[in-house]
């Protein structure tokens, strides 16, 4: 099942997320369970990752290396993870999280160029759409 999900910057925009369950089921249930979800984000590379949320999950389907757009849960550090570009680890051309994510499915929004200028601590909204 595909659940639609939206994020909300403020004063800058929104951006839609679509999560499979066929990908992470738990990791999923888990995260929509928990919607809505205010929380702090930060940068890494061309990764925005949430400070720690309440969502706490094993690694399911884990992966360090992942795609372009793709929306992940970091067990390590219980943080939802958005990956739309080269992060510092990765070599040339490819996108290597700091350790395995549970990748829950794909950020939809196109025009991703504002999400390099999200500032650090960045107060943002997951909620359903």
């Amino acid at each position: 099942m595909i659940h639609k999900i939206r994020v909300d910057f403020p004063r800058i925009q929104t951006i839609d997320l679509e999560l499979d369950d066929k990908i992470a089921p738990k990791t999923v249930k888990t995260f929509i369970d928990n919607l809505p979800l205010k929380v702090a984000i930060n940068s890494w590379g061309e990764e925005l990752y949430t400070n720690e949320t309440p969502i706490k999950v094993e690694e399911e389907n884990a992966r360090s290396l992942v795609d372009l757009m793709d929306v992940a849960y970091w067990p390590q550090g219980k943080a939802i993870c958005l990956f739309f570009g080269p992060t510092p680890i990765g070599k040339k051309g490819e996108i290597k999280a700091y350790s395995p994510v549970n990748v829950m499915g794909k950020i939809k929004t196109t025009d991703k160029k504002f999400l390099k200028d999200v500032s650090d601590g960045m107060l943002v909204m997951f909620r359903t759409v």
